[in-house]
């Protein structure tokens, strides 16, 4: 059988790829772990040793590995040859029905990463001549191969996945996964794809990625397994132990200027300072099921608050509330609308349902541009631009939805950027609490929680304005 090693020292396959091949060696040492291969050399056991905390490589290949390596490590160059030999040297027929295609999946952040990693695989089966006779057909998302095997480059979604029978599945940058649709993308991302593997015993998955916040499933695999021989091949190493061409000094200076992020970037260590802010299970208990929109009533007070946008980038949203029985305060409606769009138009539907509210006068976001008050202003609203970051508003809004107090609307990005909002500790002040980075969006749950401080007793915002 050909290995992974060998097909990356025949220089008529992948070692034409490297110019120079013992800056990967690092990565042949993984390799060699992942499938089973001997692991020789008192140098190459050592850094066995210290990147999976075993004692002893394994023999026989892995199921499933998680690899969390710092920035410029090699990552997705790695996961685009992994990809090239899985779907070319092994041979899945024996799993496959006739007929029936195979599948080995990378699952990346968003489009652009997912084109940057199948122009890597394009790339190789370009160069490598003896590869493209395998080639049926290619489009822009995948490489169909005579075998019977895909390659397929696909932007993070459990949808994505479902209904195709994997041989491999490579999860990049797992730690950045980011869907407006859901609070753990990645966790979902993972339980659709398990069950796609199951056909074939010799089947692997594979997650690749920078580390980030102390949550979600690569930290769950690292604090579970890291170490153990019986779970997942757990691989943490540094920019450098993996791509020793890396600059040093650079990274001394990286770490020099912001130690946390740094050392999260090319040390390939979980970040302290950021935290999930609010869970999951808290936001769902506030929500009321099926709840999709109160109309209004004409002997309620209502309040409303908007985050709006110029149209190119973030969404314009909307949020309207009031105050119910017993101290509780209500959200009634949610607006959003995601770009590109009209900022003229938004605010005249804006401005058309608050005065079905019999609202007049509402609040914006704090960083709101001086053009949203005249625009309001021409359809009869007034804007009064709001003292409080959406940070300040976080944290006044959090023991309203965790004391029982907020009633939430059945919507489904409402909670999932709840439950994504994350604290990041400062060295002095308040922490912030934002989005997580690449990709989050906290526009819905801005406006829901500019009208839920907005309609907390006075009382209870003098108290808790300052936690």
């Amino acid at each position: 059988m050909v290995t992974i090693l060998d097909v990356l020292h025949d220089k008529k396959l992948f070692a034409q790829l490297f110019k120079d091949q013992r800056t990967w060696h690092a990565w042949e040492v993984y390799l060699s772990a992942l499938f089973g291969l001997p692991i020789r050399g008192e140098k190459d056991l050592e850094l066995f040793r210290q990147a999976t905390g075993l004692e002893e490589p394994p023999t026989v290949p892995a199921r499933e590995s998680y690899v969390i390596c710092g920035r410029r490590s090699g990552k997705s160059y790695t996961s685009s040859i992994l990809a090239t030999h899985l779907s070319v040297f092994k041979d899945w027929s024996p799993y496959l029905a006739p007929g029936e295609r195979g599948w080995v999946f990378i699952i990346a952040t968003d489009k652009a990463q997912a084109g940057i990693i199948k122009g890597y695989i394009s790339g190789i089966f370009d160069r490598v001549k003896m590869l493209r006779p395998y080639v049926q057909r290619e489009t822009q998302e995948q490489i169909d191969l005579k075998n019977g095997i895909s390659i397929a480059v696909k932007p993070a979604s459990f949808r994505g996945v479902r209904g195709y029978t994997l041989v491999a599945a490579i999860l990049e940058e797992l730690s950045f996964y980011r869907s407006d649709e859901s609070a753990n993308p990645d966790k979902e991302i993972v339980a659709a794809i398990r069950p796609a593997l199951a056909t074939c015993p010799e089947s692997m998955l594979i997650g690749i990625s920078t580390p980030y916040a102390k949550a979600g499933h690569l930290y769950d695999m690292y604090k579970r397994y890291h170490g153990k021989a019986d779970g997942p091949l757990i691989w943490v190493a540094p920019s450098r132990r993996m791509n020793s061409t890396l600059d040093p000094k650079m990274i001394e200076r990286a770490v020099a200027e912001d130690p946390q992020a740094a050392r999260a970037e090319w040390e390939a260590t979980f970040r302290d300072d950021i935290s999930a802010f609010i869970n999951l299970e808290a936001v769902e208990a506030a929500v009321i099921p099926g709840r999709l929109e109160l109309p209004p009533l004409a002997d309620e007070r209502y309040e409303a608050f908007i985050d709006p946008s110029g149209g190119s980038s973030d969404s314009f949203t909307m949020a309207i509330g009031h105050r119910g029985a017993l101290g509780k305060v209500v959200i009634d409606a949610i607006r959003e609308r995601r770009p590109p769009f009209t900022p003229s138009a938004v605010v005249a539907e804006y401005a058309e349902l608050m005065k079905n509210y019999h609202i007049y006068r509402a609040k914006s976001d704090h960083y709101a541009g001086a053009w949203v008050p005249e625009a309001f202003k021409a359809h009869g609203i007034t804007i009064d631009s709001s003292d409080m970051s959406a940070s300040d508003y976080y944290l006044n809004v959090l023991p309203i939805i965790l004391n029982g107090t907020a009633e939430l609307l059945d919507n489904k990005r409402l909670v999932a950027q709840f439950a994504s909002l994350e604290r990041r500790v400062r060295p002095a002040g308040k922490d912030l609490i934002t989005h997580p980075q690449g990709g989050g969006h906290d526009d819905i749950c801005n406006s829901v929680s500019g009208v839920l401080v907005g309609l907390a007793k006075p009382a209870i915002r003098r108290e808790i304005i300052w936690l």
